[in-house]
């Protein structure tokens, strides 16, 4: 994890009136040199400033489609704007306002136990391949372990089409006998592969902390699916019980959820799918409808808001918020655009170039398969 020094006592004291003509100055100044990218978890007084929002992989792309912009501050975490490096020129500039702004779910899956992993598991195996898949939300460092081991990124709305295409050994022809290293969360590979028919029982946990991830060379060689032990710290918040608690409300709500969550909480809610899903879901349900959403609590506010003529709630009764995320506020916003103002690029997020390369090959062969159905719980 990277650190982010205090900013200046001048910044703390600014008030938030302050901060945003501050930041909307900077950003006439800049023009179409400047891009603000907005995750869907970002609070909403920094997503007012967003000239594109979206999830981690759509900004990106997005960026890397702006022609005039020079610089692209990403309001996200650390390996968003890895991704938005890799995917756009050596011209753009991509900076994340706080560095301290993580993964927890990244920090899962440490390159070097990655590796250690992969040893283990070609030695363990009797000449089964092996494919890895790493969801987008790992650092570059993971994306370009599998893109050198003929592997492929994932995002929670291909998995189905990644797993499928990895089960096959990346070929039209192949013969689908592949097992499948899902790295680093856990659930997205679990729901994925039961989605696709796979029993629980074709999985085994792998778990970086104990030797050999806790696992004898037998189970290896018995299991189709190799599951990182890693989850996302928000999505892991949501329970069955508060499934169980909706059902029971006289209200008829539909229970949306994302496939970060665990198994027992997609098989119970109605719909599961990924952020972009769950927005368009409801943006297109019947004025009137009820929803309880299982995914980040600003998300869900920002749902409820742009959807005023539909009962919207969170899944839990808890806020469950994107602690890391949080990082990204007004103070650290204004900070980054007014040091780049003073000639000073601060807090840029550049990948080395063949880290850049192999992480690029693993997500050009996610994005060279066609776009497929969410995730369903049924």
């Amino acid at each position: 994890m990277l650190y982010q020094l205090p900013l200046a006592d001048r910044y703390q004291q600014l008030s938030d009136d302050e901060l945003r003509a501050g930041i909307r100055r900077l950003k006439e100044q800049f023009g179409k040199r400047l891009v603000i990218l907005g995750h869907h978890y970002q609070q909403q007084d920094v997503i007012e400033f967003a000239d594109l929002r979206g999830d981690s992989l759509k900004l990106s792309q997005l960026a890397a489609e702006q022609k005039d912009a020079e610089f692209i501050v990403f309001c996200g975490v650390h390996f968003m704007a890895e991704s938005a490096d890799i995917l756009t020129d050596n011209r753009r500039r991509v900076i994340l306002p706080d560095l301290s702004a993580g993964c927890s779910m990244a920090d899962m899956a440490d390159i070097d136990d990655v590796e250690d992993a992969w040893q283990f598991l070609e030695g363990a195996e009797d000449g089964t391949p092996i494919t890895p898949i790493t969801y987008v939300n790992s650092s570059a460092a993971v994306k370009a372990f599998v893109g050198r081991h003929d592997g492929a990124c994932c995002t929670s709305s291909n998995a189905k089409l990644v797993v499928e295409w990895a089960l096959h050994g990346g070929t039209p022809n192949g013969d689908g006998g592949h097992k499948i290293l899902f790295a680093p969360d856990q659930h997205l590979g679990r729901n994925t592969a039961y989605a696709l028919g796979f029993p629980l029982g074709s999985m085994i946990i792998y778990d970086p902390a104990q030797r050999n991830g806790g696992l004898t060379a037998e189970q290896v060689r018995a299991a189709r699916f190799i599951l990182w032990k890693g989850h996302c710290s928000v999505h892991g918040l949501f329970t069955k019980a508060q499934i169980d608690a909706v059902r029971k409300l006289d209200e008829p709500y539909n229970v949306i959820v994302h496939p970060e969550c665990a198994w027992e909480v997609c098989q119970a809610a109605d719909l599961v799918g990924s952020t972009e899903y769950i927005i368009q879901a409801v943006n297109k349900a019947p004025a009137g409808s009820y929803w309880a959403i299982g995914t980040e609590h600003n998300l869900v506010k920002r749902v409820a808001l742009e959807n005023p003529d539909k009962h919207v709630r969170s899944l839990a009764g808890i806020h469950c918020l994107c602690t890391t995320m949080y990082r990204i506020d007004l103070r650290h916003l204004y900070w980054c655009l007014e040091r780049l103002a003073a000639g000073e690029i601060a807090n840029q997020v550049s990948v080395d170039t063949e880290t850049r390369h192999w992480s690029k090959v693993a997500l050009d062969r996610m994005l060279a398969l066609r776009p497929t159905q969410p995730i369903s719980a049924k």
